[in-house]
């Protein structure tokens, strides 16, 4: 099977937290994140490191 997206991303939204699903050619990690300011800017910056 082709290979046509290398590199996914899903969340599960809630009022009070973010898990979020990273996906690529080395595996998933999975994280949870607070809806807070200051941590969605985390979220941001975990997404970008992928």
């Amino acid at each position: 099977m082709e290979v046509i997206i290398e590199h996914a991303c899903g969340m599960d939204v809630h009022k009070d937290s973010i898990t979020a699903c990273i996906m690529t050619p080395k595996g998933k990690e999975i994280r949870m994140f607070s809806t807070k300011t200051v941590f969605l800017l985390q979220l941001i910056d975990w997404i970008k490191e992928h």
